[in-house]
């Protein structure tokens, strides 16, 4: 009897759990746009935030050095082995493919034997500094979701740092600095991101955790992105709500994982001792088999594609906005000024879309009889979360239609009368009944409105599915 009351326990959750899956995590993905809903008078879009997924980014990453010839090979030079400072007769030589270390092979795919890298010229012209810039550009803003990963190949420099630009190179800021001996070299008391905080979580600081000379298990060096997310999110980034809702309220915050480019500032190589050893400088390079970047487009909350055209990614813009980050409104779109989309309020967000222009609705005098309230557009607020109509375009110029039934539906269940206006349920308000009358209110919508009452009704249906088998929910 137990086992037949579980099967249908079971057969019910399974029923219920099919119906939740349209309703989102408790701190949602932001994977969807726009989605239909259906109302007493049909089809309505229903629009939320959105965002790409996460991907890895230095598939679509062009890099320089700078300077331009400091790759090893051209003309051919020895080096001593990794694991041997004191054995050196390897050779690099760039026309021959065995023995050549171009930049490319920092992104190859590793796990072969022996692994693929890129390799500096040895530190011939001590004591000159041996300094090289590497810089990764994607010509698109880009935001960071997981843990810059660098792993060389030679000794992890003696001091280096990382750097960020927002604005494609012009101008750049420090994200890290890692040294043997930050006091040292930098003028800094070395830290790590666990002596950081919530409060402190955008420092600058200098690590000496990954800056050791030659040790064969040592060859990776961290930029901690999780680390600094778990400062919002929960050790195991459970809590993803209270992080968007960090990053959508602070500018600071979400601009110091946002990049358009990187560069690493490699200063001074792997010694492995407090001095240069001057009768073997072969053994002193930079070596990097691998770079790993991942990260999203920035699309401002306006999309869930990206793709690559002309060798330029570009965001898959919908709610009505265009542009490389959906940075603006369509044209016949600009009803109200531009604003990104909003992770709030959890799960769904706010899609803050382009409305249709007044000018693509009708002549003025017209427009003044059947579209008296103006002020419902927001125009002087476009901070607020703003209101959500059909992503149609209405540019029809030769009609002036606010509602019909077949572009521009009445929503939540309002009627359209003449086509002139929506006459909306007693709840409902704004021009297509797509606000809530208690959002006006100084307490906002409760839980006991309109919206707050969907998020009960796979509850309600699977106490009515127990009920009727007869199992009861203590």
């Amino acid at each position: 009897m137990y086992l037949s009351r579980f099967l249908s326990l079971h057969a019910l959750w399974v029923t219920v759990s099919s119906m939740m899956q349209h309703y989102p995590s408790v701190w949602g993905h932001y994977d969807v746009c726009k989605t239909q809903i259906y109302t007493e008078e049909g089809k309505v879009w229903d629009y939320m935030a959105c965002q790409p997924e996460a991907r890895d980014m230095i598939k679509y990453v062009k890099v320089t050095l700078d300077p331009p010839d400091i790759t090893c090979g051209d003309p051919p030079e020895t080096f001593c082995a990794m694991g041997n400072p004191y054995m050196c007769n390897n050779e690099c030589d760039a026309s021959t493919q065995e023995l050549a270390h171009p930049p490319e092979l920092m992104f190859d795919l590793e796990g072969r034997h022996p692994s693929t890298f890129w390799q500096s010229t040895t530190w011939k012209d001590y004591p000159k500094p041996l300094h090289v810039n590497i810089t990764l550009s994607w010509n698109k803003t880009i935001e960071l979701t997981d843990n810059i990963v660098i792993t060389f190949e030679s000794g992890r420099p003696d001091q280096m740092i990382l750097e960020k630009s927002l604005d494609y190179g012009r101008t750049w800021q420090p994200y890290q600095y890692y040294a043997t001996d930050c006091l040292d070299a930098f003028h800094m008391d070395p830290k790590s991101v666990r002596d950081l905080s919530q409060h402190t979580v955008l420092e600058i600081i200098c690590t000496e955790e990954y800056s050791t000379g030659y040790m064969t298990n040592s060859k990776i060096i961290h930029f901690e992105i999780k680390d600094r997310f778990a400062f919002f999110a929960g050790p195991r980034l459970h809590n993803m709500a209270s992080l968007y809702g960090q990053l959508d309220t602070t500018k600071k915050l979400r601009d110091f994982f946002t990049i358009t480019d990187l560069r690493i500032r490699l200063l001074r190589p792997a010694t492995g001792e407090i001095y240069v050893d001057e009768q073997h400088l072969a053994r002193y390079f930079y070596a990097i088999s691998d770079i790993r970047v991942y990260g999203r487009c920035k699309c401002n909350l306006h999309a869930t594609g990206c793709k690559e055209e002309n060798k330029r990614l570009l965001c898959e813009c919908e709610h009505n906005t265009t542009g490389p980050d959906c940075g603006k409104c369509k044209k016949n779109y600009q009803g109200r000024p531009w604003s990104p989309g909003s992770y709030l309020p959890i799960p769904k967000g706010t899609a803050n879309i382009c409305i249709p222009s007044i000018s693509s609705i009708g002549n003025p005098p017209k427009f003044d009889r059947i579209w008296p309230n103006i002020s419902s557009l927001e125009v002087s607020k476009p901070n607020q979360a703003m209101s959500t109509v059909s992503s149609v375009q209405v540019a029809n110029h030769k009609r002036a239609n606010v509602c019909d039934n077949e572009l521009l539906h009445c929503q939540n269940g309002g009627t359209c009368i003449n086509n002139v206006r929506c006459q909306c349920p007693p709840a409902y308000t704004g021009i297509l009944c797509e606000k809530m009358k208690c959002e006006r209110d100084p307490g906002g919508c409760s839980q006991n409105s309109g919206q707050g009452a969907i998020s009960h009704r796979p509850l309600l249906l699977l106490t009515a599915l127990l009920g009727a088998t007869g199992l009861h929910i203590c």
